[in-house]
């Protein structure tokens, strides 16, 4: 088509960009210069240039992108790649946020194209940071128009999918699941091998003369000493003891409290064990070494298998939310941390003290059921917590609410995610009810101080759903949103389901009387006559 339109996205700062891509070439030479001369890895310029080497990288890739879009569909390229995509391909044009969950970091928008065959991919242009949001909406909505010219999208509005939507990515939450699961595995790995170790230890007696020399290193050996000088450091670092003539040996790591009540020219007792200094005795102290036990180390394992299982909550929940649209917000993992935080109280104590994997004592048996009972029962908890809860109509049973009298005050946690007269820069975080007029406060009550009255009376209630990604961070995950039309402009509402459903039947007025039942109409008279 001659007359189709065509536009064409490039990066906005090609300039810095190109200087980021010289930096990281001359960092690449310098590096290669560096240690081509040099011949050592320690060396401040080799590390500036390995530094800057993946800074050039980046931008090189971010330079030579580009986005075309016309009649024929969607052309992008990358550094080493081209792409072409037919709008027949494409089944939904959506907004992808990043590092939405990082109040540090800004707030990345990019645009994600959902195809029929039910992939995703990211285009690489147009993409906006935080303050610059509108002129990324410009350009999604010329993708969009061209996209339902000659196309067919799936949707009428424009899905935002976040860290909080049913739309995310689960390669993140299964890779650290995975790795974690890994750690408790290998640590777990080493339970027998310490637990030897240490009832070795406790079990080694003194040597005596009728020891053969092939076992003097499994007894203990004591040998005197006297101490030369000692160092203690600050804690983050070594602290040793040093022996006079480096007889046994020259000197021995301690502890920074060890080497600050041992004193020079004191004479101590070294006791050996298997080639190592487990102790030294003073006259007024006792040093010895760390020993780790079984138990602390299957309660490792314990706390990294524990710690998986926060990303398999939220896999979870993505299970449950496969069937909601992806733009819908999920409830939270935190219960199922809750379940977490529960059962690490009676799971890690247990491994500590009981380790073994025969639970043969009649107390880690009842310890390890009354757990599990527990855990059961905070696991129902947060299973319900956690359900998808879908809006009921005020009028229904699951909708129906306690009515406040008409000269009650009642403040509800609610908020306008709009600008509008009645709740100017959003400042309203709590609607009233009863005492007044529906009105829009900025606290919690008591009283209307800076309260602004809600004009009812052009207020029309549209449709009541879930929150979505693209009503913000702002508001809890388990709030419910009212549109509404406020005299031909968009609204929306925000409020827990139970508070939203009290706020839209005052919206929407009383009910209409019901005709009573009771009166019927007498063919032939003239008026309604009581039925019998």
């Amino acid at each position: 088509m001659s007359n189709a339109r065509e536009v064409t996205w490039r990066p906005s700062q090609k300039r810095a960009l190109w200087s980021f891509v010289g930096l990281g070439a001359a960092g690449v030479g310098l590096a290669v210069v560096r240690a081509a001369f040099v011949g050592t890895l320690l060396d401040v310029w080799l590390g500036i240039g390995v530094l800057l080497a993946p800074l050039g990288i980046v931008s090189l890739f971010a330079v030579t992108a580009e986005v075309t879009a016309d009649a024929d569909g969607l052309h992008f390229r990358r550094l080493l790649r081209r792409r072409s995509l037919p709008w027949r391909d494409v089944a939904d044009l959506r907004v992808r946020l990043l590092h939405a969950n990082n109040s540090r970091v800004q707030e990345v928008r990019r645009v994600s194209l959902l195809l029929r065959d039910g992939r995703r991919t990211l285009l690489p242009l147009p993409q906006a940071v935080s303050g610059s949001a509108s002129d990324f909406d410009a350009k999604l909505e010329a993708l969009r128009a061209l996209h339902r010219e000659y196309g067919a999208p799936e949707s009428d509005h424009v899905h935002v999918v976040s860290y909080r939507t049913a739309g995310r990515g689960r390669a993140g939450s299964v890779t650290v699941c995975a790795l974690l699961l890994a750690l408790a595995g290998g640590t777990a790995c080493f339970v027998p091998s310490v637990a030897s170790y240490e009832q070795a230890w406790q079990s080694a007696a003194p040597c005596t003369a009728g020891t053969p020399a092939g076992e003097r290193s499994e007894c203990l050996t004591t040998l005197p000493a006297v101490i030369a000088r000692t160092e203690a450091n600050p804690p983050k670092q070594s602290s040793w003891l040093y022996f006079t003539d480096d007889r046994p040996l020259r000197r021995l790591e301690v502890s920074r409290d060890a080497a600050q009540e041992f004193q020079a020219g004191a004479r101590v007792e070294l006791t050996i064990w298997r080639g190592e200094v487990m102790e030294v005795a003073g006259k007024h102290y006792v040093w010895r070494d760390h020993v780790p036990t079984g138990g602390s180390v299957a309660a490792v394992a314990a706390s990294f298998a524990l710690a998986a299982g926060y990303p398999g909550a939220q896999l979870l929940l993505c299970l449950r939310g496969r069937r909601l649209p992806d733009d819908e917000v999920l409830p939270s993992a935190l219960p199922f941390a809750g379940v977490l935080v529960g059962t690490a109280l009676w799971l890690l104590p247990l491994c500590y003290f009981f380790f073994t994997p025969q639970l043969s004592s009649p107390v880690a048996v009842a310890w390890a059921v009354v757990g599990s009972l527990c855990t059961l029962g905070l696991f129902s908890f947060a299973w319900r917590a956690t359900r998808v809860r879908t809006p009921a109509e005020p009028g229904t049973a699951e909708g129906r609410t306690e009515e406040a009298s008409a000269d009650e005050e009642v403040f509800l946690a609610a908020c306008f995610l709009e600008h509008t007269d009645y709740n100017p820069y959003r400042f309203g975080t709590h609607i009233v009810l009863g005492g007044g007029p529906l009105a829009v406060t900025p606290h919690a009550g008591p009283g209307r101080f800076a309260a602004k009255r809600i004009p009812v009376e052009r207020l029309t209630v549209q449709d009541v759903r879930r929150a979505r990604g693209s009503d913000g961070d702002g508001i809890p995950r388990s709030w419910h949103v009212a549109e509404l039309d406020d005299a031909g402009v968009p609204v929306r509402l925000a409020a827990a389901p139970a508070d939203l459903a009290r706020v839209i039947r005052v919206i929407r007025g009383p009910a209409p009387a019901e005709t009573p039942t009771h009166i019927a109409t007498s063919e032939g008279s003239g008026g309604p006559v009581p039925s019998h």
